[in-house]
């Protein structure tokens, strides 16, 4: 190896170090960045990192990230999640795990209206943790259910991670909206199947809602109330996905409308107050803010590891990999798999993905398949142990009983449902290409 290959390697060991020590991951790619680069080629790093922070803010398609997160954000605050797991709960209330039911098709309903998965664990954990446990739910099961389920907008369109991927691999949002949602709805299916069998091999797992309970919600006021509650979000998910799906949309064009449709949303149950509002967009700065800052810092990283040699590294460690093009993608899955113990889902796609991506980009691998497999790939990052995000966030607005082990516990039968729906796909990669090629993508 050359000398500046070495430096490659020691500046992905330094980026790695200062995160062990408690680093901001930003401040940490940008100064093993631009120390290490600086050290292998000079000031030629420096000419070169204007013209690609300049790219980065002037992207057209990113402009979408903080609307999706608005529109998230909104429906949110507004508190749409409150009334559609109260509503859809009593509705599947008599069946035998049917409030777990209920929490996956509320995780699938937000996740498709907003992408955002703190968002989306939090508020499903704060509203539906304790009811669960008080119905005789196990602790496990319940902290499980809600971290799993909040995670779907990881995978459904329109996710935050596709519209990153589709950045960093140079694809079309739109395309990979479509190629996610099959994927995406038979992952939320595991999770509503595990419920159900669970439910018939150890009911007092996951008992139903009492029948008093049930009794307080006639069904003629049930049905008015689904109508009133679930078609909303609907609405907005058919108009906002729809309009990018069937191309009558670009994706940040969509995204304006779907902040506007949350907003009016918000007015038209009269949930929208100046507090909410002011609130919705201080959460939307911040994330949107956290997220360019990661994107912008991870220039002189990508710049540096590319100008050091590290490409040619990464090639030649696949190349010692027997069982050729299929068996190099196992080990890019099982390394995102590895890496998500301990990176979040933002540090893997803009550190570790730019890394290996070049040696499948002039290969027979379908670049949009292999963009679905690590999206769902990266979304077990948010459950894996001892770092997964929805972990922290559940454990956050947990009630005093619900200990760390009990999340760990619960997560594990979800996480092994992902990898299930990882291996599926990987199988069948019609899951993800089928839907963009039969609408002309």
């Amino acid at each position: 190896m050359t000398g500046n290959e070495w430096l490659a390697i020691a500046m992905v060991a330094a980026f790695f170090g200062l995160l062990v020590a408690g680093i901001p991951v930003g401040i940490a790619l940008a100064v093993s960045g631009l120390g290490f680069g600086f050290a292998g080629f000079g000031p030629l790093l420096l000419q070169l990192i204007p013209s690609r922070v300049y790219g980065v803010v002037t992207n057209y398609t990113l402009l979408a990230l903080p609307l999706f997160i608005f529109m998230g954000v909104m429906l949110e605050k507004s508190k749409l999640a409150e009334e559609l797991i109260d509503v859809i709960g009593h509705a599947m209330g008599r069946l035998t795990g049917g409030m777990g039911l209920a929490i996956v098709l509320v995780g699938v309903l937000m996740g498709a209206s907003s992408g955002v998965v703190g968002a989306t664990v939090v508020t499903v954990g704060l509203l539906a943790l304790k009811p669960l446990i008080a119905r005789g739910y196990d602790k496990g099961v319940a902290a499980g259910v809600i971290c799993a389920s909040g995670t779907l907008g990881q995978i459904i369109p329109p996710s935050l991670v596709l519209i990153l991927l589709a950045d960093i691999m140079g694809l079309s949002v739109g395309t990979l909206f479509a190629a996610a949602l099959i994927p995406g709805l038979v992952l939320a299916a595991l999770l509503a199947g595990y419920l159900i069998v669970l439910g018939i091999l150890r009911p007092k797992l996951v008992p139903a809602i009492p029948a008093d309970e049930r009794a307080g919600m006639s069904p003629a006021v049930l049905r008015a109330k689904l109508l009133k509650v679930v078609a909303p979000p609907l609405a907005l998910v058919f108009v906002v996905l729809g309009s990018i799906v069937g191309g009558i949309a670009a994706p940040t064009e969509a995204a304006s409308m779907g902040a506007l449709g949350a907003l009016l949303l918000a007015a038209g149950t009269r949930r929208l107050s100046w507090p909410v509002f002011t609130d919705t967009l201080k959460t939307t700065l911040i994330t949107t803010t956290m997220v360019f800052f990661i994107l912008i810092c991870s220039q002189p990283f990508g710049l540096a590891f590319r100008g050091l040699g590290g490409e040619g590294l990464v090639h030649r460690m696949f190349d010692l990999i027997p069982g050729g093009l299929y068996a190099e993608l196992l080990f890019l899955m099982a390394l995102l798999f590895v890496l998500g113990f301990f990176l979040e889902w933002i540090e893997i796609s803009y550190i570790a993905l730019p890394l290996f991506l070049p040696v499948f980009a002039n290969t027979d691998i379908d670049m949009v398949w292999l963009a679905i497999l690590v999206a769902m790939n990266l979304q077990t990052s948010f459950l894996t142990p001892p770092f997964g995000w929805a972990l922290f966030f559940l454990k956050g607005v947990a009630p005093p009983g619900v200990t760390s082990m009990d999340i760990y516990r619960g997560v594990l039968p979800f996480i092994g449902l992902q990898a299930l729906a990882l291996v599926a796909l990987f199988l069948m990669p019609a899951m993800a290409t089928w839907l963009p090629r039969a609408i002309g993508w």
